[in-house]
């Protein structure tokens, strides 16, 4: 007897509890652009003695996206394409993937993994942000909103959430959505790629060696509101997020930015005794007051 009560606790608190198994989908309907499929193949990183204890994918050439509903009762019609970080070497799988769709799902949002290709390649000019990733994330924006009447999603509220690296590919992605980084496909890539809004936590990249907005990201009147979480004491400067969030405001841009004290660099979801780890309660706040979860603007 106790020991069919054990297991149920000790699944609660250590399970990832999503409402159904994900579906996964390929980005592309065949090999990504300039992909040969003569790289090494995709695994896991060996975690390392005194490392966090992340999942860290590595050698991606075949993106896909996985898919995790909320439970009907909850769904809100909104979903958000997560891009994980890793310094575009590797992709933090569960701390920047699938830990934030399980908190999007208890909110009733749909939480859709992006898995770009990593890493940057030997021909890709060091002085540049990788493009493969870029062209991810891209066709992965239009392939959600695509699917959006079969899945019963409002095409209208699809959001994208990045960290780090992932911030800067989701900030760059936002602000590049007039023109496509690869030749059209199929009538997927007539769908916008534009992300209704847009969550940025401890982004990097987005300033230059100048001090200013890095080139790639072109804020406009029509780029999408944003939230922004950084550390003080991050090691990739909140700056990152403030010149962004600056660059925004000139251009009368729905903006949330929190700076908090403490929590270093890639801090995820994760509870902590640091202030950062209370950025999801105001990212949900931030969504109601918005109307991204189906309520009323005021």
């Amino acid at each position: 007897m106790w020991r069919l009560l054990i297991i149920p606790l000790m699944l609660c608190w250590c399970g990832t509890a999503f409402a159904a198994e994900p579906l996964v989908l390929d980005v592309w309907p065949g090999n990504a652009p300039g992909e040969k499929g003569d790289g090494a193949p995709e695994s896991f990183a060996e975690q390392k003695p005194n490392q966090r204890v992340v999942k860290r994918l590595q050698n991606v050439s075949k993106p896909t996206i996985t898919v995790y509903r909320p439970a009907k009762d909850k769904d809100t019609g909104a979903a958000v394409l997560i891009a994980p970080g890793g310094g575009y070497s590797i992709l933090a799988w569960d701390l920047e993937g699938t830990e934030v769709a399980e908190y999007l799902n208890s909110i009733g949002v749909t939480g859709i993994v992006l898995k770009y290709r990593v890493p940057r390649r030997a021909s890709d000019p060091k002085e540049v942000p990788p493009l493969a990733p870029f062209q991810d994330a891209q066709r992965a924006m239009s392939l959600v909103r695509s699917k959006a009447k079969e899945w019963g999603i409002d095409p209208n509220r699809i959001g994208m959430l990045g960290f780090s690296a992932g911030g800067h590919l989701t900030a760059r992605t936002a602000t590049n959505s007039d023109s496509r980084s690869y030749d059209k496909i199929d009538p997927v890539d007539d769908v916008s790629c534009r992300p209704d809004f847009v969550v940025l936590v401890y982004p990097a990249y987005l300033v230059n060696k100048e001090g200013n907005l890095a080139p790639e990201i072109k804020i406009g009147k029509n780029s999408p509101p944003c939230f922004f979480a950084h550390a003080y004491n991050d090691g990739i400067s909140p700056e990152n997020s403030l010149r962004m969030a600056l660059a925004l405001k000139q251009n009368n841009v729905n903006a949330e930015v929190h700076i908090y004290s403490t929590g270093g660099h890639g801090f995820g979801l994760r509870k902590s005794e640091d202030p950062c780890c209370t950025w999801p309660d105001r990212c949900t706040e931030w969504f109601k007051k918005q109307g991204y979860l189906g309520t009323e603007k005021k």
